[in-house]
């Protein structure tokens, strides 16, 4: 009898916590007028579900390294979410990862959802709002962005735990719903997941056949659970939502396929679809495309907690015993998870004090001392050397000191030199997770997002492909930056240079599209030097994102006894070559393989008596961090006369050389033929950049 009574208490807690996140989801959207309030009054079993009986995560640390993440893929229903780390008692940590002692979600906040300074944004938000894994609001991104985590979490603990000392074993969760299955991204996602067989990664489909438009026979009737089955996934069933017991089990059973090295090649990602009534509870919306994306009203607000026997009129309530039930199961276990965790760490740094101390760095987005030992020099070369080469020399020799640094490409590592070929680097697989350089296979899209979650888990990520793929990867590359990660994207064949391959595949207006990126660096080195000094750059950032442009052909490597030191790089532009006495007639800008030109333009303008300067700009947005006074001492307000130099699109250099500059730039998407041949169709050559300097300095007498 007593054991009935607890199971009857036990079962009426849960469903008061379950109502709880419904009713302040409803709430919170029908006071903001705007928000999807559908989902979250659908999912909250399973959500709760997750987080109080198998989630291993502490809410007084949510970085706690170790910890299970849970990605809220179908952003949109961040009350669900904002609802959970509030009830749960989640406690905010500043950039710099110190734990404030003040909730992460007030209910002031979520009284304030959507509004001007809320920690409860109408999407997840990643840095904003401690215990969110990662920004989600494109569909799809947060489960491509999960399998990023898993690998991170599987190499992670190919690396850094020993015997007696398993310091990484964490699970991967991700809530997604049709929007998600239906984008592209998830599908390459899903693929490359389920062949490395990554058991440390769930992902949980809210199957309610609802998209804003109405049902989902209006477009998609896909059996996604053999779509699965086909990519190796495993795959479970729960046919109602509102079935504690039945989700349970399904989440046990995930965990029964961590990972045994005995048995790695029968392991495999996990899917739990999930049968569920969006906008449940509301009698004339649930089911329908109303419960989506718009507030229920108060009218059926007011009928929905009817249903869940709640009072009709209270608002953000949290009834008494909804946040100690809460701390009595995840809050007591995560705290006893994350104990163990710092113990075990403890004593492994007294064995394996070095690699102690290399996980503290890495946690913390520090370099090892001494990383710069290896850098190379480059001597002056007419022939020179290509960008993508010089790179994988200067990546190689850095990857040695950085063992966390970790990346691959898009099926193109061939071609864009991004394999790590020292000793010991390897490949991760199915079959060896020590392995550093990564085969996305082609899937530019899913490679992008990886690399954020790779990122979050913080490793040091780099992924890589032709720049004129760069547009595929692009919704990812927006969030690194969104989110403040420091995702190392390498592109090479940079421009027209691409030659006979044709405009297919001659970037044009990716530059302008990437400079145009909040927070994003983007650098075009103009020689092998550069290079060096970007990498350099490159390695320093913390909380930025970078575009490493490079070239395929080969870029004289420049006298630097004889031009300025390669170090100007790291001030976004420099002075490369001036007018003996400093007062020149006439600036030239340029970037990447354009550089040399404007140095050829140069020496045959000095010979003729005309004072010219190049400047060399391989980033715009670190010439723009630089003071008024240096930027105007590299370009000189008084001097009007200038020309800007590269094969892209004209978009934005207007900010340089003014409205009447001349520019020597690409009109048009480019064509297929020899390098030289386009290069003298469309003015690439030294005769027509002093041609063009001429003209400047003739309209302005």
């Amino acid at each position: 009898m007593i054991a009935q009574t607890q199971i009857a208490n036990q079962t009426q807690l849960d469903e008061l916590c379950i109502n709880t996140i419904r009713t302040l989801s409803m709430d919170a959207v029908q006071q903001a007028n705007s928000g999807h309030p559908g989902t979250p009054m659908a999912m909250a079993p399973v959500a709760y579900c997750l987080w109080q009986r198998s989630l291993r995560f502490d809410p007084e640390d949510p970085i706690w390294a170790n910890r299970d993440r849970f990605v809220l893929s179908n952003g949109h229903a961040s009350m669900l979410l904002y609802s959970l780390l509030h009830l749960t008692g989640v406690k905010a940590v500043n950039a710099k990862y110190e734990q404030l002692g003040e909730p992460s979600v007030t209910l002031d906040d979520i009284k304030h959802f959507r509004q001007l300074d809320s920690k409860c944004p109408g999407h997840p938000e990643y840095r904003w709002t401690s215990g969110i894994e990662t920004t989600t609001g494109p569909l799809g991104q947060g489960v491509a962005t999960s399998v990023g985590m898993a690998i991170a979490g599987q190499w992670m603990a190919q690396y850094f735990n020993r015997p007696d000392f398993e310091l990484f074993n964490y699970n991967v969760y991700a809530l997604c719903g049709d929007g998600c299955m239906m984008e592209g991204i998830s599908n390459e996602a899903a693929s490359l997941a389920g062949h490395l067989r990554l058991s440390n990664l769930c992902w949980i489909y809210d199957n309610n056949h609802i998209t804003i438009e109405g049902h989902t026979d209006l477009t998609f009737n896909d059996d996604v659970g053999t779509r699965f089955l086909a990519y190796g996934w495993n795959i479970l069933r729960v046919s109602d939502a509102n079935d504690l017991n039945a989700l349970e089990q399904s989440f046990n059973i995930f965990q029964q396929t961590r990972d045994a090295p005995e048995e790695r090649l029968r392991q495999r990602p996990t899917l739990i679809i999930v049968d569920s009534h969006i906008g449940y509870g509301a009698p004339h919306k649930q089911d329908t495309n109303a419960a989506h994306g718009e507030p229920l009203g108060e009218d059926e607000i007011r009928l929905a907690k009817r249903s869940y026997g709640w009072p009709e009129d209270a608002k953000f309530f949290v009834p008494d015993g909804v946040r100690e039930h809460f701390q009595t199961q995840l809050g007591q276990r995560g705290h006893k998870l994350r104990t163990q965790w710092m113990q075990t760490f403890t004593e492994y740094a007294a064995v394996h004090p070095e690699m102690a101390d290399q996980l503290y760095k890495m946690q913390h987005r520090q370099l090892p001392d001494g990383w710069e030992v290896a850098l190379p020099t480059f001597p002056t070369d007419v022939k020179g050397v290509a960008g993508r080469d010089a790179s994988a020399n200067v990546l190689n020799a850095i990857a040695q000191q950085i063992p966390w640094l970790i990346g691959g490409s898009a099926d193109l590592a061939p071609s864009t030199k991004t394999r790590l070929t020292f000793d010991g680097a390897g490949d991760f697989s199915a079959g060896d997770r020590s392995g550093r350089n990564f085969h996305f296979g082609i899937r530019e899209h899913a490679m992008a997002a990886i690399l954020n979650g790779l990122s979050l888990s913080k490793v040091r990520p780099y992924g890589s492909g032709f720049f004129i793929f760069s547009d595929y990867c692009r919704p990812s590359i927006r969030l690194s930056s969104l989110m403040e990660i420091p995702v190392i994207y390498i592109f090479t064949h940079d421009s027209i240079g691409v030659g006979q391959d044709g405009p297919t595949h001659q970037p044009v207006e990716q530059l302008a599209s990437l400079r145009a990126i909040p927070g994003l660096i983007t650098l075009r080195p103009a020689d092998a030097n550069e290079v060096v000094e970007a990498w350099r750059v490159i390695m320093q950032l913390q909380h930025q994102p970078v575009v490493l442009v490079l070239s395929r052909q080969a870029l004289p490597t420049l006298d630097r006894t004889q031009y300025a030191a390669a170090s100007g790089l790291a001030k976004g532009a420099y002075v490369l070559a001036d007018a003996e006495d400093g007062k020149p007639e006439v600036l030239l800008l340029a970037t990447g393989s354009e550089v040399s030109l404007c140095i050829a333009a140069y020496e045959q303008l000095k010979a003729e008596g005309i004072k010219a300067r190049v400047v060399s700009m391989p980033s715009w947005e670190l010439f723009e961090q630089q003071s008024q006074d240096y930027r105007d001492s590299v370009l000189p307000p008084s001097i009007t006369a200038r020309v800007c130099v590269e094969q892209a699109s004209t978009f934005g250099w207007g900010e340089y050389v003014g409205s009447r500059g001349g520019r020597i730039v690409m009109h048009t998407f480019g064509a297929s033929a020899p390098l030289k041949e386009l290069q003298r169709k469309f003015g690439f050559t030294p005769d027509k950049v002093v041609e063009a300097a001429k003209a400047q300095l003739a309209g302005r007498l």
